[in-house]
C-alpha cells in the first residue's frame, strides 16, 4: 500500500538558536545526517511514496538539498511567505491527498525509527477521522496530553494541562482521512493542537508509539538525540 505524507517543516526553530540562524530546523544534522534525509529514508522503508513539505525559514537551503536528492520519494514543496499553522497548511493543499484513504501529517522536528505502516493499518482498522501518535512522557505539563478509553479512542485532550491525568503525550504524528477538512476552521492561521484536535474527541484514536521518538526542537533533546541515534538508528 502506497501512502502520502505532509511534512510540517516551516517553523523557525527559535528554541534552537543560534544553530537555526544559519540552517532550517529540518536540515539540522543528526550525527552528520540531515533530519530531513532521515525522514525520507523512513518514508522509503515504509512505502510513503509522496510527501509535501511546507517551508518558510531559509527555504533556499531545502531547495538546494532536494536538488541533489536521488531517493524514491516524490517531494513537493510549499513555500509560506507568512506562517499558516499546521492545520491551515494541510487545508491549503487538500488536492495533494484527494482520493486517499488516509494520509500522514508529521511534524518534521521529530526523530523516530517507528513503524509507519503499523500505525497506518491501526488507523484504517479504527475507522476514525484522525489517529494521533502518542508517547509516554515524564513531563506531562509541557505537552499536549490525551486520555484514551479501553478501545483506544481519545476521550480527552488538553494542551499543557496544569493537572495532568495521563502521561500520554501528542507526538506530532497524525494519520487523517479526508473528513479532517470538515474540522479545520476557515481562518488565516490554524493549528492542529489548539484549533482542531479539541473538536475531535471521540472521533480520533490514540496510537501509542513504542519505538524511539524524540522532539529535537529543544537544545537538551537535540544533544540527547545525537547519542541515542548511535544506538537506535544503527539498523535504520
Amino acid at each position: 500500500m502506497e501512502m502520502k505524507a505532509f511534512l510540517i517543516a516551516a517553523g523557525e526553530g527559535t528554541r534552537l538558536k543560534p544553530l537555526t540562524n544559519k540552517i532550517p530546523k529540518c536540515l539540522i544534522p543528526i550525527n552528520g545526517t540531515p533530519l530531513l534525509e532521515i525522514w525520507l529514508k523512513l518514508f522509503e522503508k515504509y512505502n510513503v511514496r509522496e510527501t509535501l513539505i511546507n517551508l518558510h525559514h531559509l527555504p533556499e537551503y531545502v531547495f538546494n538539498y532536494l536538488k541533489n536528492y536521488q531517493g524514491q520519494v516524490k517531494v513537493t514543496t510549499f513555500y509560506e511567505k507568512n506562517l499558516l499553522g499546521s492545520a491551515r497548511t494541510v487545508a491549503e493543499n487538500r488536492d495533494f491527498v484527494k482520493g486517499e484513504k488516509a494520509f500522514f501529517i508529521i511534524y518534521a522536528d521529530n526523530l523516530t525509527n517507528m513503524n509507519l505502516k503499523k500505525m497506518f493499518e491501526y488507523h484504517l482498522e479504527k475507522g476514525v477521522v484522525l489517529t494521533m501518535g502518542l508517547f509516554r512522557t515524564s513531563t506531562p505539563r509541557e505537552c499536549g496530553i490525551a486520555e484514551i478509553n479501553e478501545n483506544g479512542i481519545v476521550v480527552k485532550f488538553i494542551e499543557k494541562p496544569s493537572n495532568p491525568q495521563s502521561n500520554l503525550a501528542n507526538a506530532g504524528i497524525y494519520i487523517a482521512s479526508e473528513d479532517i477538512f470538515n474540522y479545520i476552521p476557515n481562518k488565516q492561521y490554524a493549528d492542529f493542537g489548539y484549533d482542531v484536535l479539541p473538536n475531535l474527541l471521540s472521533k480520533m484514536a490514540g496510537y501509542i508509539i513504542e519505538e524511539y521518538i524524540i522532539d529535537i526542537g529543544l537544545p537538551e533533546n537535540y544533544q540527547k538525540a545525537q547519542s541515542d541515534w548511535k544506538k537506535v538508528g544503527i539498523n535504520f
